[in-house]
């Protein structure tokens, strides 16, 4: 077996070893699976966004390299929408930058400002991509276990000195996934003195900023005061716009960091397609008339799906944002062993809290990714596992 490098095998393993095997081989045998694991739901992009990539497929320009600038278009469309949507004025030529989806430009960002001795600050559970970016550019991932009792905020006031003064990255993300937890304003604020304080930056995963409920609108880290001076952003058209694996989304921010992050992506890629980029362009101005029918869609799931748990004997909370219920799993069973039985005697596909990271477990996550009778089935038949 060949010698892999260390920072590969700081990785953490994958936890789900065999459950592909499992799936396999039970659909085999006649068992309709329902699968609420990946937040991939079965919906379609707006109309215009399909319209768009059809105009320009076949045009020779659209086919060229895009480099990190990408599509004039987009940049200035972006930059319109995070005024229209939040108050934000920025410069799409310094402040603006296409990524291959947001999940790339998270975890290329650490390449930039961390290395060895220096510290990434990373939410457990989170998004993979924190740990993995900070891992692979030589940094420390100091993991933050998010609980209920602190509401599931990283609480910075108990970083350790020694590690806030190293810290050179922050990462949050609110709402968020897996937990759905939202962030007051003061704890922006509280966040923002941290990065100030310690000349770290904030990143702020806000791929969820849209699929909000009930009357909340989440607001963007850069309107609040000094955020300007030490705050990037990640958004993504994969959640709000059912483009997922278009692979388009967007840092916007203080033009430092991102001028810092696009110099890296020049050592990485050559910027993506720009006939998808100009289907971003047709997405961010069917945002008003589309995006809330698409949100509309999310709710009904669900209520669905928190009504449908909690009859079949779960404690569920209903969210105020993401496409994801949080639940605790019951009779303190380890997670993985949950979404085991789950899949092998019940024929549903749920998210172990574990796989999340270790401050996950106790948990497994639910996509709303298929209908309201399907949600329902679901929690139906892991019923009999409460």
């Amino acid at each position: 077996m060949r010698r892999t490098s260390e920072r590969f095998g700081a990785l953490p393993a994958y936890p789900l070893a065999g459950m592909r095997e499992i799936r396999r081989r039970i659909e085999s045998q006649g068992v309709d699976v329902i699968d609420l694991g990946t937040g991939d739901a079965l919906l379609d992009p707006p109309p215009a966004v399909i319209a768009r990539l059809r105009e320009v497929a076949g045009e020779q320009a659209y086919s060229r390299y895009g480099f990190q600038a990408g599509l004039p278009e987009l940049r200035e469309a972006i930059a319109a929408w995070m005024h229209r949507r939040f108050g934000v004025v920025v410069d799409p030529a310094t402040e603006v930058l296409p990524l291959i989806g947001s999940k790339e430009g998270l975890a290329h960002l650490p390449f930039a400002f961390v290395g060895a001795g220096d510290v990434g600050v990373i939410p457990d559970p989170g998004y993979q991509a924190y740990f993995g970016g900070v891992t692979f550019a030589g940094g420390e991932p100091h993991v933050v276990r998010l609980t209920r009792a602190n509401d599931f905020l990283i609480p910075l006031d108990e970083i350790p000195a020694d590690v806030a003064r190293r810290t050179r990255i922050l990462y949050l993300n609110y709402p968020n996934n897996p937990t759905t937890a939202t962030a007051p304003d003061a704890y922006y604020h509280e966040a923002i003195a941290f990065c100030a304080r310690h000349g770290a930056i904030l990143a702020h995963d806000h791929a969820y900023s849209e699929l909000a409920f009930d009357g909340y609108r989440p607001r963007s880290v850069l309107e609040l005061e000094g955020a300007r001076d030490v705050a990037i952003e990640f958004h993504s058209f994969s959640k709000t716009y059912n483009m997922t694996g278009w692979r388009l989304g967007w840092a916007v921010g203080n033009a430092e960091i991102v001028g810092a992050l696009s110099r890296v992506k020049s050592f990485v890629d050559t910027g993506g397609y720009l006939g998808i980029q100009a289907a971003g362009v047709a997405a961010l101005a069917s945002w008003e008339t589309w995006v809330p029918g698409n949100v509309a869609t999310f709710q009904r799931r669900r209520d669905a799906a928190v009504r449908g748990f909690r009859r079949a004997g779960f404690e569920v909370e209903s969210p105020k944002a993401t496409m994801y219920l949080w639940i605790p799993v019951p009779g303190g069973e380890p997670s993985e062993a949950f979404a085991r039985r789950a899949l092998e005697k019940c024929g549903v596909i749920v998210l172990p809290g574990a796989s999340l990271g270790k401050g996950g477990e106790g948990y497994f996550r639910v996509a709303l990714t298929v209908g309201e009778d399907r949600l329902e089935a679901a929690a139906g038949r892991l019923g009999g596992l409460a």
